[in-house]
């Protein structure tokens, strides 16, 4: 554990500075890391993880994140899975939540700058997080810590720490190689990012750290880091990069190709199904650990996989209740069983792009664009731009519809 002065305690964290816990590798941490390892991409250096679990003692095994959004995604869950695995092996999960190092931003993947966040919104994230994180992980075998706990570290410290690395070691990196023959800016703080990540790994003394394929560098940095303290260096195991829904870029927020793990269960199915059929295997093996029925047709083992997924977070029931709404949509042509309702404006008329606007909450200028690309219909019927008036009394009960997913139950005032 380290102290609020930077300074560490051993006792129930591991072994202390200097001394091994690694036995000799038996055949069951050969087959227990053989199980732990399915559908990794690097487990480094080659053996140490077995030699870990040959020791006999619980491991902590690190996963650290910087809350930058609020929500969980299934490239989260690739990950987190894992770390569940880990723990029904008996292994102790140390949840790092980066409250600290969001603030520096991480530059792993990362062409520019990000930008700074409101420490604020750094902490609301955070609490969300933490939150969604327990969706997979057992909190009865998880350590939740925040970086701030020891980033706020004295100078000397981080003078320490700064010289573990150069500046042509860190330029090494794939991300900032690139940005340094561009000669776009790199900040000196982002240089720090891979010396304050590692130095999680002392704070917590790590035995086993994982991580996105984007993370090897900083997770072998952090290696060199618990060796400078005296720590036994962790093993690194770094996952694949799950494809967002169009199966092109990695899954992320601010792409906005992400299936969120508190997403509601229709949402979740419908953008699940919009997976390409070359990319549905490797949302099988990452997230249900199997591969699809070699018996069901493209079509249906996308609809097993969106089930799944759904059951998953939601429950089985709710994973066949989003099927049947989106048949209901997207094969029969029907609106959902359960509307929310639009209160007309009062009035014997209105115009048809105030209609939309007033029930969808859109400009003026973007309702006048959906209608006018026929992608506004009543009762499913197009809605044409020759619609220039509306009767309220003829609307009252009517449905509105906005593209594919969204409706409305019209309903006129008293």
């Amino acid at each position: 554990m380290v102290s609020a002065r930077g300074g560490f305690h051993t006792g129930k964290l591991g072994p202390r500075p200097g001394e091994s816990s690694i036995g000799p590798v038996t055949e069951s941490a050969v087959s227990g890391a053989a199980f732990l390892l399915r559908n990794v991409v690097e487990a480094l250096p080659d053996g140490e993880v077995e030699r870990k679990l040959a020791s006999g003692r619980p491991l902590r095994v690190k996963l650290g994140i910087d809350p930058t959004a609020p929500d969980i995604h299934l490239g989260h869950a690739v990950v987190l899975r894992k770390l569940r695995e880990f723990q029904d092996a008996g292994h102790v999960v140390v949840l790092i939540v980066g409250d600290y190092t969001a603030r520096v931003g991480d530059p792993s993947g990362r062409s520019a700058m990000r930008p700074q966040l409101d420490p604020a919104e750094i902490d609301r994230n955070a609490e969300t997080f933490q939150q969604q994180a327990f969706t997979i992980l057992d909190p009865a075998r998880t350590e939740v810590r925040r970086n701030s706990e020891w980033l706020d570290m004295p100078m000397e410290d981080l003078f320490r720490l700064a010289r573990m690395a150069t500046v042509a070691q860190i330029l090494e990196r794939d991300d900032f190689s690139r940005r340094h023959a561009a000669r776009d800016p790199i900040s000196i703080l982002e240089l720090l990012y891979p010396l304050l990540q590692g130095y999680d790994s002392v704070a917590v003394r790590a035995d086993i750290e994982l991580g996105g394929t984007d993370q090897k560098f900083n997770l072998l940095l952090g290696r060199d880091i618990q060796q400078d303290h005296g720590i036994e260096p962790q093993a690194v195991v770094t996952l694949p990069i799950l494809p967002g829904i169009e199966g092109v870029k990695r899954m992320s927020k601010s792409a906005g190709n992400y299936v969120g793990v508190t997403d509601p269960p229709e949402e979740a199915f419908g953008k699940v199904m919009r997976v390409p059929d070359e990319t549905m295997p490797e949302y099988y093996r990452l997230l249900l650990d199997r591969v699809a029925d070699p018996e069901l047709t493209p079509r249906d083992a996308k609809r097993a996989l969106a089930r799944d997924i759904v059951a998953m977070f939601h429950g089985e029931a709710a994973g066949h209740a989003a099927e049947a709404h989106f048949d209901r949509l997207f094969v029969d042509h029907r609106p959902p069983e359960e509307l929310e309702e639009c209160v007309l404006p009062s009035g014997d008329s209105l115009g048809a792009p105030t209609l939309v606007s007033t029930c969808f909450g859109l400009s003026g200028s973007e309702a006048r664009r959906l209608i006018e690309q026929g992608g506004v219909r009543i009762d499913g019927e197009a809605l044409g731009p020759e619609a220039a008036e509306l009767s309220t009394a003829d609307l009252d009960g009517r449905v509105l519809q906005v593209g594919r997913r969204r409706f409305r139950r019209l309903r006129r005032t008293a």
